[in-house]
């Protein structure tokens, strides 16, 4: 997939994705999150998913209080979340697992678009970050490949690491769930100087979070001025 896509392309992948939910996969990497068609009166399992992409997303002003736990990157090379990761950056995130069939392909679709509307910004003051909600099985190596697919540049990092590590992560951005497969499309878009974060709970579309991130820019330069 290119680097740039339209937003009327993601709603239609996010279409696709949903009908591809219960398709079938490799059995290595796909048993594990596999939901067999809902029969009459059985609940679907993709519904909260489905119901998450019908919705109007808006920002959500939010408190996140970060530590400075380690992670992996996508070149297995460890990076603390609170001083590398984030920084002074203002930073998009999203939350993903590589086997995932239906929410995660939108997501990291739409940050693909995101990259290239923000172009040179992405890699200076601003960075994407996409964090596994699958630590257990999301290496490095499969977190590398996913970036190569989506043509991440070098201001895109993929994290993964230690189970618990990983879900202190989580859990300060409110990715966090007991069962990896049902987290919620989510994205974060914040300033690591000021403190000031927002979250989109569903699938915002990639204006509305390059709308975000040059707000972010230009309260740094009225403060500046």
């Amino acid at each position: 997939m290119k680097a740039s896509i339209k937003g009327s392309a993601i709603t239609a992948l996010c279409a696709v994705g949903f009908a591809l939910g219960a398709s079938a996969q490799t059995a290595e990497d796909h048993s594990h999150h596999q939901h067999p068609a809902p029969t009459a009166g059985e609940a679907d399992p993709h519904a909260a998913h489905k119901e998450a992409a019908a919705k109007p997303v808006t920002a959500q002003p939010v408190e996140i209080k970060l530590s400075d736990v380690e992670l992996l990157n996508q070149n297995g090379k460890p990076v603390k979340l609170k001083s590398e990761l984030i920084g002074e950056r203002i930073v998009v995130m999203d939350f993903i697992y590589t086997t995932c069939t239906t929410v995660c392909p939108v997501l990291s679709a739409l940050l693909a678009d995101v990259q290239g509307k923000l172009g040179k910004d992405v890699g200076k003051d601003v960075a994407l970050v996409s964090m596994t909600v699958d630590a257990a099985r999301d290496t490095p190596q499969r977190l590398k490949a996913l970036g190569e697919k989506h043509n991440a540049g070098p201001g895109w990092t993929f994290v993964t690491g230690r189970k618990g590590r990983v879900e202190d992560g989580l859990k300060a951005f409110g990715a966090y769930t007991p069962n990896f497969v049902d987290h919620p499309p989510l994205v974060m878009v914040g300033d690591g100087k000021t403190g000031k974060w927002l979250r989109f709970f569903g699938f915002p579309s990639p204006d509305q979070i390059t709308s975000a991130v040059k707000d972010l820019q230009a309260a740094r330069q009225g403060r500046q001025g």
